[in-house]
């Protein structure tokens, strides 16, 4: 029987085996820490009820606010191969401290919210940093080819944290997931120092690693509003962030109305994250690659504002816990798999400080920004007795913008990469 080589979609060159199976394992350890912890997020998120998510969306919203002029600071002041594993083990310890705390029952509501607050805060920060690096490593060529697989690698992440998640939120408690989440940011610090050592930055080789970039700790907001280009990588976030918060809150509504505990909670927003992590593996190993080869990243951009309707559209003809579970599972899975490796080499043809500053302000704060605007719009709208059917009307025309938008994006990064091919060309040559 023949067995299937995924790696073979990806058209490896010489010398890329070792670097994207780093990359691979450094995605892996990434996501897997952070959904050994999301059910347990959103489990907690809930304990205040379900009408009070708005508040913890602008919760966050506020402590980004403060997080990203601090992030801000230390990329201005530290090397990249001193701050990656400076955060992500900071991050770790935090986690070890929250374990504790909600293992004792320590003021169980208002630990509970901070922990929500929190998580929704680091899981930006160490994802978006995990991306900086990649698109500062690899060329726009090499991202075409090589992240749809290097995201596999999260993937698997996705899957195994929320499965160990279903498993160990009954048995062994809030320390242990909290635990086997530090343990893998360390790990990923492992993959991160390997992975530097066998390639180099795309923006400015091996002695830049070592030198800090310098500018201010807001260089990353000044940064946006001088290019169009980025102010359109904004507009695309905020859409995408609002349409998948209108339907997280929606989300919240019909778990709530269906599961008693946390336990169970628990449990339910474990398999919806193993139905995405499902679809997306597959979608990523056998797809990914060859899709955008054939329908551009201009196309593979695209696909999430098809899919959002798909799953506006189903959720407000039957508002239950199965419907959840099957288009969260599509329309995530069509974002993870092939949509974030398209926007990833939209970046690949920036400045490396546009990929670490502006790249992390518009992950974390833009992001969350539009999560507190469109939760307050949820609340609003459910204040005057708007159902969710109307909401799914709403946003037709904003969903026809954003498929504007990517095409629009696509065309933008070619152009940058035929420039960026020439000048490296003009240089080669003698």
């Amino acid at each position: 029987m023949t067995s299937i080589n995924p790696l073979k979609w990806v058209r490896l060159l010489p010398g890329e085996r070792s670097a994207l199976l780093l990359g691979f394992a450094f995605h892996f350890c990434v996501l897997a820490s952070y959904y050994l912890v999301r059910p347990l997020r959103d489990a907690l998120g809930l304990e205040g009820g379900a009408d009070q998510l708005q508040w913890l969306f602008t919760a966050t919203f506020v402590v980004m606010l403060l997080m990203v002029p601090l992030f801000g600071a230390l990329v201005s002041r530290l090397p990249a191969v001193r701050f990656v594993p400076l955060i992500y083990r900071l991050i770790a310890l935090s986690m070890l401290a929250f374990g504790v705390l909600i293992a004792n029952h320590v003021a169980a509501v208002q630990v509970g919210r901070v922990f929500f607050v929190w998580i929704s805060i680091y899981n930006l920060f160490i994802v978006s940093i995990f991306w900086s690096v990649l698109v500062d490593r690899f060329s726009s060529e090499q991202g075409r080819r090589l992240f749809g697989f290097i995201a596999a690698g999260g993937t698997l992440g996705t899957f195994i944290g929320p499965l160990l998640a279903a498993t160990m939120a009954t048995r062994l408690g809030p320390v242990a997931l909290t635990l086997a989440a530090a343990v893998l940011l360390e790990v990923a610090v492992r993959c991160y120092r390997a992975l530097l050592a066998r390639t180099q930055s795309q923006s400015s080789g091996h002695l830049l690693d070592q030198q800090r970039m310098g500018g201010g700790m807001l260089a990353g907001v000044t940064l946006i509003l001088r290019s169009r280009y980025l102010l359109g990588l904004v507009l695309f976030m905020l859409l995408h962030t609002s349409v998948a918060t209108l339907l997280y809150f929606e989300q919240g509504r019909i778990v709530e109305g269906s599961y008693a505990n946390v336990a169970s909670r628990t449990q339910f927003f474990a398999l919806v994250d193993l139905t995405v992590s499902a679809l997306t593996l597959v979608f990523q190993l056998l797809l990914t690659a060859p899709l955008i080869r054939l329908i551009g990243v201009g196309g593979a951009l695209a696909a999430l504002p098809l899919a959002t309707i798909v799953a506006f559209t189903a959720m407000a003809l039957a508002p239950v816990p199965t419907t959840v579970i099957l288009v969260q599972g599509l329309r995530r899975a069509v974002e993870f798999a092939i949509v974030r490796p398209a926007r990833e080499v939209l970046w690949t043809v920036v400045s490396r400080e546009e990929k670490y500053k502006a790249k992390n302000v518009i992950e974390t704060l833009v992001y969350r920004g539009g999560d507190a605007a469109s939760g307050w719009l949820s609340f609003g709208l459910t204040a005057m007795g708007a159902g969710f059917g109307l909401v799914a009307l709403l946003i037709v025309p904003f969903v026809g913008l954003w498929a504007w938008l990517c095409g629009w994006l696509a065309a933008r990064q070619a152009e940058q990469a035929e420039v960026i091919n020439e000048e490296e060309a003009n240089h080669e040559r003698p």
